[in-house]
């Protein structure tokens, strides 16, 4: 089997979110399976140097982007195992960051016409394209509409993963014709209130669709989550489904990880150090006793954050608890938290940055986890939080509902605790059983058995996508 992975970013070349990560991890993971994949990914201006200098140009080939050819160098690396390839264009990639131009539409309908025109150049034909999220998800409807009658490209089927449905790419519709080179005729596979919708395309274009869980593959034939396709995605339930994501369990080891002052496997006492010492960094009282409850985010309103400006300084004023945050956003929620480090600065730590080493380090260090999230299609955070012994506490959506059970005292089972209402006093009143909890040694034993017992791997989810893979190639 032969699969191409075509996306934005992955880790670690180029990250914005969850995306690269999966980017990174899952072709490991079906590698370890016997699948030849590859990745195909823009040459950013934003790649470090340390991947550049391991480049190797293979050649170049012209793209057609409407009465245009636009250059295309074509780079190749081999990192972890898994071939690289990387689409080079000055105009388009030599930018700053990777998101948020004015010309996003042209920057990635040149992408996705490349990822197709690249493949008998660099001799790779595939059995399969995997194509992820908006930026990728006209492939399929390129290959429908260009390619299609060329022998080379007449078997190659498609698999179109939706990461996040709330973005789309919507571009005018004159994207169509001059950028796309596709006729009317095609417009209604991409119509959206008289644009054009990328990620449309490709729900409606490839031979099946999936999304990152079970749930949220559910919630996004509804109108609150479908965000205007819940119809389409309805009509096209029998080729969607939904796959958990997992995490790189290599490079998220407690046992092994340089960041960690302790390293542990599911020893509290070691775990505890590093709270420790994650106290005295942050200039938090050093007390192993005092629970500490955790948000590694995106300081955006989709990750719950107004509820939590709701309750946090009654929950700081009241309760014998510290709270440490990580993240970056918009800039009212990244005030709020500084003001609120300002008020509780023996209880609330608001680090207003991204730092990787961080972020472990809070894992390893916190006791709860806290992802009260409007929607959250997968979630990642929440899988490195139990991977790390950290406890989540978390709103019954997407992933979420999908991975972390709430704990039973009766039966002693789960690895979390949930609520199901967006609601502030639900959320409160949970984090609050958690922190009870976590003052009775004998529940707290069990939940963090249970956490650091669960398979937070890539592999169950790489077999259920090569299987897709098998039915549509055969």
């Amino acid at each position: 089997m032969k699969v191409l992975f075509a996306a934005a970013e992955a880790h670690p070349f180029i990250k914005t979110g969850g995306l690269a990560d999966v980017i990174g991890a899952l072709p490991k993971a079906l590698k370890g399976a016997g699948v030849d994949v590859r990745v195909i990914l823009p040459k950013y201006r934003g790649i470090p140097e340390k991947f550049t200098l391991k480049m190797e140009h293979l050649t170049e080939v012209y793209v057609p982007i409407g009465w245009r050819n636009q250059y295309c160098g074509i780079e190749h690396m081999v990192y972890d195992g898994i071939p690289i390839y990387f689409i080079d264009n000055e105009y388009y990639f030599g930018r700053d960051g990777i998101y948020g131009y004015m010309d996003d539409g042209e920057r990635f309908a040149f992408y996705n016409r490349a990822v197709l025109e690249c493949l008998p150049a660099i001799d790779f034909q595939p059995d399969v394209l995997h194509c992820h999220d908006w930026h990728a998800a006209v492939i399929p409807m390129l290959l429908q509409g260009h390619y299609r009658h060329n022998p080379f490209y007449s078997e190659i089927r498609s698999v179109f993963t939706i990461h996040n449905l709330l973005y789309q790419g919507v571009f005018p519709y004159e994207v169509l014709g001059e950028l796309l080179g596709l006729d009317s005729s095609y417009f209604g596979g991409v119509e959206y209130y008289g644009n054009v919708n990328f990620l449309k395309g490709g729900i409606v274009y490839s031979d099946r669709v999936t999304t990152v869980s079970p749930t949220y593959s559910e919630e996004i034939r509804t109108p609150y989550y479908g965000y205007g396709l819940d119809g389409l995605l309805n009509a096209r339930a029998d080729v969607l489904s939904g796959i958990v994501n997992g995490i790189d369990t290599k490079s998220y080891n407690p046992a092994t990880d340089t960041s960690l002052v302790t390293r542990y496997r599911s020893n509290l006492a070691k775990k505890t150090e590093n709270k420790l010492a994650l106290q005295e960094e942050l200039g938090l009282p050093v007390d192993a006793n005092i629970p500490m409850v955790a948000m590694v985010t995106r300081l955006v309103d989709s990750k719950g954050l107004d509820l939590l400006t709701r309750v946090l300084d009654e929950l700081l004023y009241k309760d014998d608890i510290q709270f440490v945050l990580l993240g970056t956003g918009d800039e009212s929620y990244e005030r709020w938290f500084k003001e609120a480090a300002w008020r509780y600065p023996t209880k609330l730590s608001s680090q207003i940055l991204f730092n990787d080493a961080l972020s472990r380090k809070i894992y390893a260090a916190s006791d709860i986890f806290l992802m009260p999230s409007k929607f959250e299609p997968c979630g990642i955070s929440q899988l490195l939080a139990l991977r790390y012994g950290s406890i989540p506490v978390v709103r019954e959506t997407g992933g979420l509902n999908d991975t972390v059970q709430a704990y039973n005292e009766e039966s002693g089972e789960g690895n979390g605790f949930t609520f199901s209402n967006y609601n502030a006093h639900d959320m409160m009143f949970t984090l609050r059983r958690a922190i009870s909890l976590y003052k009775q040694p004998e529940h707290w034993k069990k939940i963090t058995k249970n956490a650091f017992a669960g398979d937070y791997s890539w592999n169950v989810s790489a077999q259920q996508y090569i299987d897709i893979y098998n039915e549509i190639t055969e």
